[in-house]
């Protein structure tokens, strides 16, 4: 045992292959311990990858990363290794924001801090100039966070602008309506599939790796990223143009079920060659070779002595990185009681009327609340619906704020969102604030639905404040329950002239609401 030590660590010195594979083992060994430190996020990530064909490109990730840090392993192999403690700062900032995004259930921010510490604790262990000379490898892991289901709205909207601009153009007659529009030939909506997010995900993640394998200066390796980003989207929205056309002109069959997404993939790739192909006319050289054979130690380089602050680099980093779970754990260490809650209807007010008549058959998309409400109420010849979701508190499967609790679910069979935005109101207590104000369409009824929710007596429809109240009321042990309010009433052509309706309901109304809610968080 004594005699193998100073040979291995001779090894080390002279930076030969005893040492890269070294290096190589401590660093797994560190990526390792801080995934299952973070198991419950580390779970959830592969869990997306698993479930969704827009995610799935997470499994290769971490190998492309991998590789790519083998392609340099003359480049580590010189490296010094100096352990930087500046590194054990980083490492305690990006636990604390998991912490923070962890408590108030923002899984998306808890991955990205789960990711950023890989390349934190490479640095704190193994110090500056490793960190440097594979900072596109770390960097890319990034990619394996699951992240861009917000653009879905947007890229939604540019696919209907620039398919009904296009069909317009050629001279066909078109009625939109949101990303509703209806031609000659049949009805079209623009759905989550045909927002092109999955190509823009994947278009650009191929696109930056092309870019660091086919390029050495940094303005070439940022136009050819910034091409994928911009491509695929105007190539998205001439996809949904020529399936629509194809509709038109030969046969409303061929553009739809399984040929739509064949068309789509297959228009991806064209489009990747194509923009693969013109990129490589502006090729560079690849690294310049390195000498063979044994480089000479640099000034600082891990000399046998140097083992011990690396081991000691390590062992802080992962305290460091542990500590966050750990605290999480402790919060989560008594369970809250949800059984049994029950919200009173609030008491009418100012001339509104509780009615036993439902309006509509439409109900909000939420996860299962622990306690929920509906009541119409009528005053004069307007009738409004009341919803209220209420949940105890924020968890996997019952959180107020999730990107799953919508007004309407994409392909609902019955309703559409036909316009959704913010809008400022003015609450009972005579502040104003914003909320989400959504257009539905059935068949049968047109509705106007305003929303915000109510968060310990605060009323917000911002989700990034109201996940930092959450996190914020959990980091010190205080209640972070809180509640959807949602109000409907039907219209016939334009909402516009309906708003004054829930207006006037929530000015009268909602003193009465936050008192129901009052009451059941003290259940």
């Amino acid at each position: 045992m004594n005699g193998a030590t100073p040979t291995v660590l001779n090894g080390l010195a002279r930076g030969g292959s005893a040492a890269r594979r070294w290096m190589g083992a401590l660093a797994l060994m560190v990526v390792t311990a801080i995934l299952l430190l973070y198991y419950p996020t580390t779970h959830s990530t592969v869990a997306i990858w698993d479930r969704s064909e827009t995610f799935a490109h997470g499994f290769l990730i971490f190998p492309i990363s991998a590789f790519l840090i083998w392609r340099r392993r003359q480049a580590l192999a010189a490296a010094p290794i100096r352990p930087d403690y500046r590194g054990l700062a980083l490492l305690a900032a990006l636990g604390f924001g998991w912490l923070l995004a962890q408590l108030g259930a923002v899984l998306v921010v808890a991955q990205y801090c789960l990711v950023a510490m890989i390349p934190a604790a490479v640095w704190t262990v193994f110090g500056t100039r490793v960190v440097r000379t594979i900072a596109f490898p770390l960097g890319f892991l990034f990619f394996a966070v699951p992240v861009g289901e917000v653009l879905i709205p947007p890229l939604m909207h540019f696919t209907a602008d620039f398919t009904v601009g296009a069909l317009r153009l050629s001279g066909i007659p078109v009625y939109r309506e949101g990303t509703f529009f209806t031609i000659p030939s049949g009805n079209w909506s623009v759905v989550e599939g045909c927002s092109g997010l999955r190509y823009l995900i994947a278009a650009f993640t191929l696109g930056c790796l092309y870019a660091y394998l086919t390029y050495r200066s940094t303005g070439r390796r940022l136009l050819f990223a910034a091409a994928s980003v911009i491509v695929p989207i105007i190539a998205n929205g001439l996809r949904a143009y020529t399936i629509v056309m194809i509709a038109t002109l030969i046969d409303m069959r061929l553009a739809r079920g399984i040929d739509h997404l064949i068309y789509g993939w297959v228009f991806f790739g064209v489009v990747m060659m194509l923009l693969f192909w013109v990129g490589s006319f502006w090729r560079e050289d690849e690294y310049p070779a390195q000498a063979s054979g044994p480089q000479p130690a640099e000034h600082g380089q891990l000399r046998p002595a140097a083992g011990g602050p690396v081991l000691l680099a390590a062992f802080l980093g992962l305290t460091v990185a542990g500590v966050w779970p750990a605290y999480a754990a402790y919060l989560e260490r008594t369970p809250i009681p949800t059984a049994g809650l029950h919200i009173a209807p609030p008491v009418p007010d100012k001339g509104w009327l509780a009615t036993g008549d439902a309006l509509t058959d439409w109900r909000p998309h939420f996860a299962p609340p622990d306690a929920f409400l509906l009541q119409t109420y009528r005053k004069g010849g307007h009738t409004v619906a009341l919803y209220l979701e209420y949940y105890r508190y924020q968890r996997a499967g019952a959180e107020l704020i999730t990107s799953t609790n919508v007004m309407v679910v994409q392909k609902d069979p019955a309703w559409g969102n036909v316009g959704e935005g913010a809008r400022t109101v003015r609450m009972g207590t005579g502040q104003q604030t914003k909320i989400v104000q959504t257009k539905l369409r059935s068949s049968a009824q047109r509705l106007l639905v305003w929303h915000w929710d109510w968060i310990r007596g605060h009323s917000t429809a911002n989700p990034y404040w109201g996940k930092w109240l959450f996190a914020t009321a959990r980091l010190f042990g205080n209640p972070d329950d809180g509640a959807a309010i949602i109000i409907a009433t039907p219209y016939e052509e334009k909402p516009d002239e309906v708003a004054p309706v829930l207006q006037a309901f929530v000015k009268d109304m909602q003193n009465s609401i936050d008192a129901s809610l009052n009451h059941v968080s003290r259940q």
